[in-house]
């Protein structure tokens, strides 16, 4: 009989981690897995994917929101008795761990926690998705998997205007978090040291967290603005360098998928970046919240772009999806 693996996650609309699973799921299901995924409601790109779904409400980040969780108690309990391994894919579907005691349970961690709840100890296995991640959780004996990417994506058209200048993009949420402000005050020295560079910001905010904040970076004329694209991989492609200017970040998938196409990165130094980013080798790391630091290390990594973006390929190379598969499935293996 075939193994079986659900994933539990906390929202319809794919981020960073649902991609991630869903790659990793996809490889799965092609080993003879039998896998299963649910989600907050029956609507949206995860419940379509191609595996088994159902519904699961795990709540959102609000304040009491934890009780939709806890009102999902039965359904959890009676899902665990249908599959081999429970995979609860954020520290937010962590949240059925008391009611899946005696199961064989999964906690991926993907966010750089303030704090540990005493249920996440009854978890089998905790995945942390950098060493920064797994720094903070003392006591779990968390396996470090970073996130899986396709090390060749189909390639893509260009989404803006024009082939002139070099093109300077940011891919990703919208949101505080992310630092995209920054980059757009940072615009004007990125043209004063590189003249003729463009600036294009892709990506929007689906969860609408911070309407004003998206609003301003749209509204800005020091950046061109792109709604989210299919197949971002294959689009940064046509950048130059991408900039991942966030002030808080657990690993950085963007970066990797990137430098699988050749284009170096800038990126800020906190968290999960710099497992991904080797300053002066595959791109620049700088401080957060610095427009000016932001332009200087675009500069220095268009100065080697050729070079930078070669060492990128090669360095990208251990994210590859494939070689994820084969790590994550030993674990889940181990498991069982």
């Amino acid at each position: 009989m075939s193994p079986s693996v659900v994933a539990v996650n906390a929202v319809d609309q794919p981020g960073g981690a649902e991609i991630a699973l869903l790659r990793l799921w996809d490889r799965l299901a092609a080993r003879g897995w039998h896998t299963g995924i649910t989600t907050p409601s029956g609507d949206g790109p995860m419940a379509s994917s191609g595996h088994p779904h159902a519904k699961l409400d795990v709540g959102g980040l609000g304040a009491r929101e934890g009780a939709r969780a806890v009102g999902s108690f039965p359904r959890a309990h009676r899902l665990a008795a249908k599959w081999d391994v429970i995979y609860l894919n954020s520290t937010v579907c962590g949240r059925l761990l008391p009611a899946l005691r005696g199961a064989r349970t999964v906690l991926h961690v993907h966010d750089m926690v303030e704090r540990i709840p005493r249920h996440w100890m009854h978890a089998s296995l905790v995945l942390a998705n950098s060493d920064a991640v797994a720094q903070r959780l003392e006591g779990l004996s968390p396996h470090v998997v970073h996130a899986p990417i396709d090390l060749d994506p189909p390639h893509a058209p260009r989404p803006w205007d024009g082939d002139h200048g070099p093109v300077v993009g940011f891919v990703g949420r919208i949101e505080a978090r992310k630092g995209v402000m920054d980059l757009v005050h940072a615009a004007p020295g990125i043209r004063e040291r590189v003249p003729g560079a463009r600036v294009v910001v892709i990506g929007g905010d689906p969860y609408e967290s911070d309407p004003a904040y998206v609003a301003a970076v749209r509204a800005s004329g020091e950046v061109e603005h792109v709604e989210w694209v299919e197949n971002a991989p294959g689009v940064m492609r046509h950048f130059d360098v991408l900039v991942a200017p966030s002030h808080q970040e657990p690993f950085g998938m963007v970066l990797a998928e990137a430098m699988a196409v050749g284009t170096p990165v800038v990126a800020t130094r906190v968290g999960g970046l710099a497992d991904v980013v080797e300053d002066g080798v595959t791109g620049a790391l700088v401080e957060p919240g610095s427009p000016g630091a932001i332009a200087d290390g675009v500069a220095r990594v268009l100065a080697s772009r050729e070079a930078m973006g070669a060492a990128g390929v090669l360095a990208a190379r251990r994210f590859d999806a494939d070689a994820y598969a084969d790590r994550v499935e030993a674990l889940l293996k181990g498991l069982l």
